[in-house]
């Protein structure tokens, strides 16, 4: 009777054991078994612990990144309707040089308020790394490459929305870096603010940076 009673204990031991023991997780309901109140959030907070959105530097440079494409798009599309710049400077190869200029200080300031902020904000540890800032002068050299090629390739009146003046090109650009991808010019400057939010360690910059594709991606969908 002893030995019925103490092999009855140890199954019901086992079988104890073996309801406590969590399911495995399988390639297909594998995520079912996950208890996502556990996750570590930990890092993500940290993240957005150091980024200031109430710093007037960052709402600048959020203004002047929304701004720029908004302000070259309605631009160029009323001149393309009225031909009101035209009229103004006498000249559609003027007027087109003088937006372009614009552009490019406009650009500038966008930059430079960039730069500040993410001198100004705190850095991140976790991108304070030798193969982090690596990273990010490979992305510097592959954005100024994009942003150089397109520039010769295009022509300044060609990369200025010549085409709204009425100014064409023989024929489209189909080389590189329009070969390799499309409106190279805008992903390659965004590649260029990617880096150096990387060399920076700055969780801003990453910020901003996201912000400037997000422009983007609208500009390129209102300009298509």
């Amino acid at each position: 009777m002893s030995d019925s009673r103490a092999a009855d204990e140890r199954n019901k031991q086992r079988t104890a054991e073996q309801s406590n023991q969590r399911a495995p997780l399988d390639c297909c309901g594998g995520l079912n078994n996950v208890d996502y109140s556990k996750m570590d959030l930990m890092l993500i907070e940290d993240f957005i612990k150091l980024i200031n959105f109430h710093d007037p530097g960052f709402c600048v440079a959020v203004i002047a990144i929304v701004f720029n494409p908004l302000f070259w798009n309605v631009v160029a599309r009323w001149e393309h309707r009225t031909r009101g710049l035209t009229k103004l400077f006498g000249s559609s190869y003027l007027a087109c040089c003088s937006l372009g200029l614009v552009i490019i200080l406009l650009n500038v300031f966008r930059s430079h308020s960039i730069t500040v902020v993410m001198k100004n904000q705190a850095r991140w540890e976790l991108l304070e790394r030798t193969d982090v800032f690596y990273f990010g002068i490979s992305l510097i050299v592959l954005g100024t490459v994009l942003v150089v090629s397109s520039f010769l390739a295009l022509g300044f009146t060609g990369t200025f929305l010549g085409d709204y003046f009425g100014i064409l090109m023989d024929e489209k650009v189909t080389g590189f870096p329009f070969s390799v991808i499309e409106n190279p010019m805008y992903w390659g400057s965004t590649a260029n603010y990617f880096g150096l939010a990387l060399i920076g360690a700055s969780p801003v910059g990453l910020i901003l940076t996201a912000i400037v594709a997000l422009a983007y991606k609208v500009a390129i969908r209102y300009e298509g």
